[in-house]
């Protein structure tokens, strides 16, 4: 990675996002259990719902291609929400979003999981990605009952990545 990006800098580019994605693994993927209640959403539903608290599951720039999601409720409150985008004709990319109180309980997984199901059931392929260091998204497909496909790197201007970083 450092070879390329070395390479890359006398062009103005340098290495900018470096993600991991995962395929199903159909001997293994089934909705897993949740202990609150959950609800699968469709695009009407989504209206209300482009806020910070669900920009991984969500898209506001996308909105058009955020087709169908699972949300999971605590007493009629929305507190975790698995949606995806049909990025392709074939393929619709799983985001995935629970709040801070009500991690580690297997709400992501539950909802990724029964995600992916309804997915295919409509006759597409899911698939989930992550940032190489969330290491958290990561454990949660595989949970979830994806396996690793593919990695992506991305070289961007360096002024793009310097604003990122908030370095002038």
């Amino acid at each position: 990675m450092h070879v390329l990006n070395d390479a890359f800098r006398p062009h103005g580019l340098g290495v900018c996002f470096m993600a991991e994605y995962f395929l199903p693994d159909m001997d293994v993927l089934k909705s897993l259990p949740c202990k609150l209640e959950t609800k699968v959403l469709e695009q009407p539903d989504f209206v209300d719902l482009y806020k910070p608290e669900w920009s991984n599951a969500l898209c506001e720039g996308r909105k058009h291609l955020d087709v169908l999601g699972v949300g999971v409720y605590d007493n009629g409150k929305l507190v975790g929400l698995a949606a995806c985008s049909a990025d392709g004709d074939t393929m619709w990319q799983i985001g995935i979003d629970v709040l801070p109180e009500y991690r580690r309980q297997g709400i992501a997984s539950a909802i990724t999981s029964r995600l992916a199901v309804e997915i295919l059931e409509r006759g597409k392929v899911p698939f989930y990605c992550c940032a190489w260091s969330n290491i958290k998204s990561a454990r949660n497909a595989i949970k979830s009952g994806f396996r690793p496909a593919w990695a992506q790197m991305t070289v961007k201007h360096l002024d793009m990545i310097n604003e990122m970083n908030g370095i002038k």
